[in-house]
């Protein structure tokens, strides 16, 4: 009891000045806040709205009609030029009127058909932007980290060769070494604190792009690094190329806007054919005339029309659709081999980054033995220069930078192979 009641009085009186923030906390915040997407998941609502619109149209039409008739007759004579009693009437009708299209060469059928595609072409580019969006915050979350991390390291550098000047000048006094090699190092500090100031403004740059595209970040809130994603991978190049055949947006979206190229066809042959409706109509009417106060009659209809039009619009249309048919068709097998493309060159570009970081750190280490031991020679005065220990501290300066440069690729490199497959969505990311 005592332990908890000093924890609780620990988080009451010294509050956390900082929270970390996780790549998945960021794709969250993105999925929620971007408004490129907000946008997009407007477009799904209006492609639904669109589905029960050509929907109706397969359904009855009803309709009410009423109006109201003031006549006023000034005069009316006979052929014979003889007045006549005038009687005025305000006649008043109402009518219900019910009417069914029976047959119009399928046009709204396949209307309804083309508009179900459109659904599942809004969500397909709905999880392609998803897929575009949430790699651009992976970058900029990335992005950020590294700039944080070359900070680091410069300020670090800065450290060292300030400490490094400070001991050459002390050499300097003592005749240990000479006026050029004190340059040497007043040259590698200047150069130092150069790339010392340019890595403070990639931190405000970088940041820029974070909260553009993710949201707004404070200032104490510190990033999580990762070296790898925890999402499940595809395990060879042959499973990742069938997963991309299932799940590709890019190719799902040629596929359906090859489909509705074929209803397209379809429709415009339909306006080619004959159409029937059919309707009933009740009317009811007071006041009808002089002669006759009421009248309730019934009208069963039955139209039939076939339009012919001489310019040859509608056949003009026909095969305009069937021009874009067959771009459409084109298109599709453009698409079905970018996307072998683009999946073959994620994977390779994983493969070879994953080399490339595995050398890097071997280069790490052999940079940081052979600085420790080049400074100990230098120190110990066993014929090392102040070059040699400024040229070993800069390959290992640059050596870290390349390690975190590579750790941030080998990452990137996992998502975009997801990216190519149709897996960098938010279902697969469980971000709902």
């Amino acid at each position: 009891m005592k332990k908890i009641l000093v924890t609780i009085f620990c988080i009451v009186v010294f509050p956390l000045s900082s929270f970390s923030a996780t790549l998945k906390d960021a794709l969250k915040q993105t999925f929620e806040n971007n408004l490129e997407l907000q946008a997009e998941r407007k477009n799904l609502e209006i492609q639904r709205e669109v589905i029960n619109i050509s929907k109706s149209d397969l359904f009855p039409t009803l309709t009410l009609t009423g109006k109201k008739n003031f006549e006023e007759t000034n005069e009316i004579t006979t052929q014979a030029g003889a007045d006549t009693s005038v009687t005025d009437v305000d006649t008043a009708s109402a009518s219900i009127k019910l009417e069914q299209t029976l047959l119009d060469g399928s046009g709204r059928k396949t209307e309804y058909e083309k508009s179900k595609l459109g659904l599942d072409l809004t969500e397909a580019k709905l999880v392609k932007k998803e897929q575009e969006i949430f790699l651009r915050a992976i970058e900029a979350y990335t992005g950020l980290i590294l700039a944080y991390e070359k900070l680091d390291i410069n300020e670090e550098n800065v450290n060292l060769l300030q400490r490094q000047f400070e001991l050459d000048n002390a050499r300097l006094s003592r005749g240990q070494i000479t006026a050029s090699d004190l340059a040497q190092s007043q040259s590698s500090l200047a150069g130092a604190q150069a790339r010392y100031i340019e890595a403070q403004n990639n931190i405000v740059t970088s940041k820029l792009n974070y909260e553009n595209i993710i949201g707004v970040i404070s200032a104490d809130e510190k990033l999580q690094k990762i070296y790898s994603t925890k999402l499940t991978m595809p395990s060879s190049l042959d499973e990742a190329k069938k997963i991309s055949l299932q799940k590709s947006p890019e190719l799902t979206i040629a596929e359906i806007e090859y489909g509705q190229s074929e209803l397209d066809v379809k429709i415009a042959r339909s306006d080619l054919s004959p159409t029937a409706k059919i309707s009933l109509e009740r009317t009811y009417t007071e006041d009808l005339s002089s002669t006759y106060d009421e009248r309730e009659k019934d009208v069963l209809q039955a139209t039939v029309s076939w339009p012919f039009q001489f310019g040859g619009k509608d056949r003009s249309t026909v095969s305009k659709n069937l021009q874009a048919k067959g771009m459409k068709k084109l298109l599709l097998e453009n698409s079905q081999r970018n996307n072998t493309q683009s999946v073959t060159s994620a994977w390779s570009t994983l493969q070879s980054s994953r080399s490339f970081l595995q050398a890097v750190q071997t280069q790490v280490k052999a940079a940081e033995i052979a600085t420790e031991g080049i400074s100990f020679e230098y120190e110990s005065g066993s014929g090392r220069s102040t070059f040699d220990v400024l040229q070993s501290r800069s390959s290992l300066i640059n050596a870290k930078i390349n390690l975190a440069e590579a750790e941030r690729g080998y990452l990137l490199s996992q998502y975009r192979v997801l990216k190519s497959v149709g897996l960098l969505n938010s279902d697969y990311l469980n971000l709902n």
